[in-house]
């Protein structure tokens, strides 16, 4: 049963992932495009076996600061947005500066905070709470506000305070739209970090990426890319187990 269903899901992205390897080697072989420019897939596979206890090092490294760096960006998100909803004047006052701080470019602000807080883990962890709050903060909003007006009026008729609201009608009705907002601040997460070893780190996939464009090393910088992207994967599909457990009306069916 279960194979099936991993078949039946499966198959499609598989599918089009051989595709787009397919039409990859196909433009290198039609177009006759320089290896410096476009690697071929088996140039880049290579590139990762010769490459991969290197990679390794580089991707733990990335992942440490990913995987902290968003915790603590979704929980400031968390805490913003309870604050907000539980408190009218907060949220008239500070709502418009949660869009004025993403404003900003993360490329831009990346050296700044390294200016201003040399080039440890600090700035990084800066970075990345800023890049992974908003999204949750913002779902999080949104799903609170949605919960059933109707309930709430039967609690408030039932005595219920603000507080025993909050917590057996809106925070549950809420759990849906943040999850929403992790996993679009999980995916966020590895490119926050990626930026922030641009502007300043030893270690690290940004690390790696930038050594690999000096040396016009194409091929390498593949290998970095496709690591990125299987992170990004991690921490989506990690978000979606966890909210699985969490919310058992939300499942997707088996």
């Amino acid at each position: 049963m279960i194979r099936s269903v991993w078949f039946r899901k499966g198959w499609p992205p598989v599918a089009v992932i051989v595709l787009l390897v397919f039409v990859w080697q196909l433009v290198i072989w039609i177009g006759d495009t320089p290896h410096y420019i476009l690697p071929s897939p088996g140039a880049v596979a290579s590139a990762f076996i010769e490459e991969a206890p290197i990679v390794a090092k580089h991707t733990i490294a990335t992942l440490h600061i990913t995987v902290i760096g968003f915790l603590i960006g979704s929980a400031f998100g968390l805490a913003v947005a309870y604050a907000l909803h539980l408190s009218g004047w907060l949220r008239s006052a500070l709502a418009p500066l949660l869009v004025l701080s993403q404003n900003v470019p993360i490329v831009v602000l990346a050296p700044l905070l390294v200016v201003w807080f040399g080039f440890g883990l600090l700035p990084k962890y800066i970075l990345l709470t800023l890049v992974c709050f908003f999204p949750v903060a913002i779902a999080t909003l949104d799903g609170l506000a949605r919960a059933d007006r109707n309930m709430i009026g039967y609690m408030q008729m039932a005595g219920a305070t603000r507080w025993v609201t909050f917590i057996k009608l809106e925070w549950p009705w809420s759990l849906p739209a943040m999850f929403s907002g992790l996993k679009v601040s999980a995916t966020y997460s590895v490119l926050g970090a990626v930026i922030a070893e641009w502007v300043g780190a030893e270690r690290g996939l940004g690390v790696y990426l930038m050594l690999k464009r000096a040396g016009f090393q194409v091929d390498h910088m593949f290998v970095a890319i496709f690591v990125i992207v299987l992170l990004s994967q991690l921490m989506f599909f990690s978000i979606v187990a966890i909210e699985r457990r969490c919310i058992r009306w939300a499942r997707v069916e088996q």
